[in-house]
This record gives C-alpha cells, sequence and structure tokens, in this order.
C-alpha cells in the first residue's frame, strides 16, 4: 500500500496520521505542497473529520504549516527546528537508557535483539519505512522500561520532525553502522554497563547529524531552483 491509498476504517486519525506522516517523508508530499482536506480525504477513503485531526497534529509537530481562512501546506525544511529536535531527542533516549539498563528483563532483551533483527531483514530489503519501525520497536524497549511519562512524551512530540533524517540514513549503507552500534547498545545493557549503553545510545542519535546537514543543503539547493529563500539556521 503506498502512503495515500484508502485505508481501513478503524482507528481513522491514527491512519490518516500515519499515512500522511509517510507521505512527507517519503517526498510524495514535498516541502511547501498545499493541502486540501477534502482532497486528501478522498484519497484517502476517509471522511475529512479524521483528515483535519491528522493535519492538526502534523501542524503542531511543524510538519505542516497553517494559516486560517487561507493556506496549509507541508513545511518546509527548518534546519534550526531538526538541529534542535534531534539534540532533544538524543538527550531524551540517553537519560532512557540510563535509567532502563537496571530495569531491563531477559524479555527486554529478547524483544531489541528481534527489533534489531527485523531491522536488518528491512535493510536488505531496501525498505526504509520497514527500518524506521523496527528502529522504533528497538528504542522503545528502555523508554517503555525507565518509566518517565514525561520523557516518553518529549520523544514522541519531537521524533516526526526527525523522520526525513531517518528515511535518508536508513536508505544508505551508513545504517549497517546503525545496526552494529544496535547490537553493542544490546550487549551493554544485557551486561548491565550503564555508562557503556549511554555512550553508544548517544553516537546512534548522534549518527544522525550527517543527515541533518544534508538536509539543510537540499533545502538550500530547492530555494535555489525555486527562486525562494531557504529556511534554515539562523534565519
Amino acid at each position: 500500500m503506498t502512503a495515500l491509498e484508502p485505508v481501513p476504517r478503524r482507528l481513522l486519525r491514527d491512519k490518516a496520521y500515519d499515512a500522511l506522516l509517510e507521505a512527507i517523508v517519503s517526498g510524495e508530499l514535498p516541502p511547501g505542497q498545499k493541502l486540501h482536506d477534502g482532497e486528501l480525504a478522498e484519497r484517502l477513503g476517509l471522511s475529512r473529520a479524521p483528515v483535519r485531526q491528522a493535519l492538526a497534529r502534523l501542524t503542531a509537530e511543524r510538519l505542516v504549516v497553517s494559516k486560517p481562512q487561507s493556506y496549509t501546506r507541508v513545511a518546509p525544511v527548518v534546519a534550526r527546528e531538526i538541529r534542535d529536535a534531534l539534540a532533544v531527542v538524543q538527550a531524551m533516549h540517553a537519560l532512557a537508557v540510563r535509567a532502563a539498563v537496571p530495569r531491563l528483563t531477559g524479555d527486554d532483551l529478547a524483544r531489541m535483539r528481534a527489533a534489531n533483527d527485523a531491522f536488518v531483514r528491512a535493510l536488505d530489503a531496501e525498505d526504509p519505512a520497514a527500518a524506521v519501525a523496527a528502529d522504533d520497536a528497538l528504542h522503545a524497549v528502555p523508554i517503555v522500561a525507565c518509566g518517565n511519562e514525561a520523557l516518553a512524551e518529549t520523544i514522541r512530540r519531537y521524533t516526526p520532525l526527525l523522520r526525513r533524517l531517518e528515511r535518508r540514513r536508513f536508505s544508505s549503507t551508513a545504517a549497517r553502522a546503525s545496526a552494529a552500534r544496535h547490537d553493542a547498545l544490546i550487549d551493554a545493557c544485557a551486561a548491565g554497563d550503564t555508562e557503556t549503553a549511554v555512550a553508544l545510545s548517544g553516537a546512534i542519535w548522534g549518527g544522525l547529524e550527517a543527515e541533518a546537514a544534508a538536509e539543510e543543503e537540499a533545502a538550500g539547493t530547492g530555494a535555489a531552483r525555486d527562486g525562494t529563500p531557504a529556511r534554515t539556521a539562523g534565519s
């Protein structure tokens, strides 16, 4: 199923959100693309209400920009916002790992290993969307284990802004380094080595910094093509 094919009529708001997020991340809906809730609802096979709810959520996450009675469109790439979000997400994951390591059970570690196996299979299949899902499943284990809902909510709030970076990374050979670091992270967690696990978590999320720079460069290139100034750091 492509991002904007009809979806089953269950959890409609979440289904609309997932489909629109995937379309934005994949570039099917590129930065600056105007969004009409009626047209999107027709393409998704939904009513306008869940699509509007999904667009409101994406607006809160800065992936969509809207001016009442004027326009709704896919947000431009804003390098400063991406880098800020990456710094916050990286710090929150490190905090989650630090709190979780003493609490992780054998079942938790097994779930992390299964998720990394799925991550590697997705890379082999050149399926970046599946790789993102597997990566989420792996990192969700220490988030849940740490038991800090404020931390979990912060990660949920800022991670969507990083999806384009993850898609870029998981579409490249650099993703193999992520798989290896995942293995090392799981081994450190299994050994109860908190400091090593925290350092590895930082390295895993720090690996997106190169994609952040590439995203900024791409935004600048797009601006040069259409004559619109790119919104980058410091703008």
